[in-house]
């Protein structure tokens, strides 16, 4: 988008001579004329002002425009609007592209937009180019902190609970201090000194107005952060009959590391649409789509779920309160394991396993107070594999999701003990193709899959329900146990040095008490 840039020191104005070498080598290029965009601080003003003069002086035709879309000053100011974000816009609008009869047109520019500069080298727009004093844009900058130069000290200081409002991209102080606030909040603030009439520098954007905004991050958040400013201002804009006709999100001038945004509002019609909207080479510049941002459906109704098929398996309802008292007993020991589960993974994870059993454990609770459970086996597991993907999260939520939806396809045909010993077999496959994980690799699997292997033995005729599934709670117990010893081959643990792994998988811990707390709710009732 630009023939040439020239670079100063951190936060310096180039020096003379330098942009004086950039316009000789843009002249020697073969151009008939050079255009210097220059952003409104003094430095940059004398010294590109002074090389403008010495190459004129030595025949080269070159013309400035001093681009200020500062829109923090509620007071006009001797020095004008600082230039910001803004240029950007006016980089990209002014990219020459006119036919060949135009005196300002050579073929060594990059394909783009316009050039306001008409016959004669004059600019038509003596420098207001949309970004001046015309006030067609504007933008303002606010941030959770300053920057710093390297090697020296932060500009300012903020309270932990401030903003700084209306600052500049060179690390100075802004026109006031807000307290700390919601993006939402944020946004409305600087939407609304932006557009207040009685700010001299404001946009002059109303409801009905069109306008390109630019989301700009000032070089210290992340995309996260940038997308929920970007959506604040959307929705901001949008509420106020304001149409966003393009939104750009991204790094467009930063200040070092300073953790802070800004916006910039471009009011456009039409035929400036098509200059935003034109084709350019620049490797920055985002690849957009050019359709308006304002009447796009952002937000699809989810499809409606399919109807279950009838279930041959359905049994009474004293089967189906027996399995409420075996999820409660299940939840009440899960929620009592929190902080032990908690404790053993913050030495193997993010401290959170017990957290998300806890988790689990309130959704299924609430799940049964909204009514009964199916009486369907197969139907339960499935419901309740939807509702811990859903509300349970991370690893955990999706390997106890997909063990349970592959447990309840047995048990679709027949819940006898051979089905349910099928049951665990396809649970535990399911977990292994998808995990990864092997029985030893340190994982809830190692406890579910010693009760499996015990569980074996319900597929026997004659099988004992209580003697076996016993064995199977004390072997995944033990199998729990002996992962203090065991080396991690998957999961978060995997990347953790052995040596430091000296207690038990807490999802093997989990997994082993889920079996013991179906164990002893089933021997409560004489199941």
């Amino acid at each position: 988008m630009l023939t040439g840039v020239i670079a100063g020191a951190v936060f310096t104005s180039p020096a003379v001579g330098s942009i004086l070498a950039a316009i000789r080598a843009v002249a020697q290029a073969g151009t008939v004329g050079t255009l210097l965009i220059v952003k409104n601080y003094t430095g940059d003003r004398l010294n590109f002002g002074l090389a403008r003069e010495q190459a004129r002086a030595e025949g080269i035709p070159v013309e400035m425009v001093v681009i200020g879309d500062d829109s923090a000053f509620t007071v006009l100011k001797k020095a004008g609007r600082r230039g910001l974000c803004g240029t950007v816009l006016i980089h990209k609008k002014l990219i020459p592209s006119l036919p060949s009869t135009h005196s300002w047109y050579s073929d060594s520019f990059p394909p783009g937009a316009y050039l306001c500069v008409g016959a004669g080298g004059r600019c038509p727009g003596r420098g207001r180019c949309g970004a001046g004093g015309d006030h067609k844009s504007g933008t303002l900058g606010v941030s959770l902190a300053s920057c710093s130069v390297p090697g020296s000290k932060p500009t300012f200081e903020l309270s932990a609970d401030e903003v700084e409002l209306g600052l500049g991209i060179h690390g100075e102080a802004g026109v006031r201090r807000i307290k700390m606030a919601t993006a939402d909040k944020i946004v409305a603030i600087m939407l609304d000194h932006m557009t207040n009439s009685s700010n001299v520098s404001h946009v002059p954007v109303q409801s009905g107005s069109s306008v390109v905004l630019m989301v700009n991050n000032l070089g210290g958040l992340s995309f996260l952060e940038l997308g929920i400013i970007a959506d604040a201002a959307v929705r901001s804009l949008e509420g106020r009959g304001v149409k966003i006709a393009r939104a750009l999100v991204g790094t467009f001038m930063s200040a070092l590391e300073m953790p802070g945004i800004s916006l910039t509002l471009l009011l456009v019609d039409e035929p400036l649409l098509k200059l935003i909207d034109a084709d350019t080479t620049a490797s920055a510049w985002p690849n957009m789509a050019k359709v308006s941002v304002t009447g796009r459906t952002w937000i699809r109704a989810a499809p409606t779920e399919p109807l279950e098929a009838p279930d041959s398996t359905a049994t009474g309802g004293t089967d189906s309160k027996q399995m409420v008292l075996v999820l409660e007993r299940v939840c009440t020991t899960l929620l009592g394991l929190e902080e032990h589960l908690n404790a053993l993974d913050r030495a193997a994870g993010d401290g959170d396993c017990g957290t998300t059993h806890s988790r689990a454990a309130r959704a299924i609770q609430g799940w049964l107070k909204e009514g009964q459970p199916p009486a369907s086996p197969a139907q339960l597991l499935s419901k309740l594999s939807l509702l811990l993907l859903e509300k349970m999260g991370g690893s955990s939520g999706a390997l106890y999701g997909l063990f349970l939806t592959a447990a309840a396809q047995p048990l679709k045909a027949k819940t006898d003990l051979p089905a349910w010993s099928a049951a665990m077999d396809a649970g535990l496959e399911a977990m292994q193709k998808y995990g990864k994980a092997a029985p030893g690799d340190r994982t809830m699997l190692d406890s579910l899959w010693a009760a499996g292997q015990e569980l074996q033995a319900w597929k026997s005729p004659g099988a004992n329900l209580f003697q076996i599934l016993t064995k199977a709670v004390k072997s995944a117990e033990a199998a729990a146990e002996a992962t203090r010893n065991m080396e991690a081959g998957a999961g978060r643990a995997s990347y953790i040095s052995s040596a430091r792994l000296d207690q038990p998988d807490p999802g093997a811990v989990a997994a082993a008490a889920i079996l013991r707390a179906i164990l002893e709710a089933l021997q409560g009732q004489g199941a």
